[in-house]
């Protein structure tokens, strides 16, 4: 009887060593693949898919829109990535601001914008939209339209400064919000 219950022990103990030991394996492997899965935010900001998964609010547009802006002139982009994300960005453009910009010349200034930017050893390094109490929203002309500002964070010469933008954004027929154009806060009137 007792040599039956030390074997019984041992198998058991066998069993449960092998199970930890398959376990602490499956885990250390998951590590490993979610470590190679990571995406940069350049990727990250390309793999939405505007089509079925368009921002819903002001705020949530201009929050993708900032993520685009951030990749493009705060990392190191390569070539194909700047001209994804151009393209990304100009998915939230309004048909109006598109027909002014053709696409080879938007994505020519936009090239050589960033490139002045790498030049002047300049990045964004942060960036913030207003909260969705602070959208201004009014219709004219039959069209609804918002106001929302964003401040930037652009550090240049070891020093941050500080770049206030307002941007206009408007309703499309399928009530997606679209950007319409945007100044520099300083130069859209207060009285809004």
């Amino acid at each position: 009887m007792k040599k039956s219950t030390t074997r019984m022990m041992l198998f058991f103990l066998v069993v449960i060593v092998g199970a930890v030991g398959y376990f602490a394996y499956l885990s250390g492997r998951s590590r490993d693949v979610s470590k190679e899965a990571a995406m940069t935010a350049a990727q990250l900001v390309l793999s939405r898919d505007l089509e079925n998964n368009y921002p819903p609010t002001v705020k949530e547009v201009m929050k993708y829109y900032v993520d685009i802006q951030k990749c493009l002139y705060a990392e190191e982009c390569a070539e194909e990535e700047v001209e994804q994300l151009g393209m990304k960005a100009r998915a939230l453009y309004d048909d109006e601001l598109l027909a002014a910009n053709d696409v080879t010349g938007h994505l020519l200034q936009l090239k050589a914008e960033i490139t002045s930017f790498q030049e002047d050893s300049r990045k964004i390094t942060a960036a913030s939209v207003a909260s969705s109490a602070n959208v201004d929203t009014f219709t004219e002309d039959g069209f609804e339209f918002a106001r929302i500002h964003c401040t930037y964070t652009v550090l240049a010469d070891g020093q941050s400064n500080l770049v206030d933008m307002v941007y206009l954004l408007r309703r499309d027929e399928n009530r997606r919000w679209k950007i319409y154009g945007w100044d520099l806060a300083q130069n859209v009137n207060p009285a809004y």
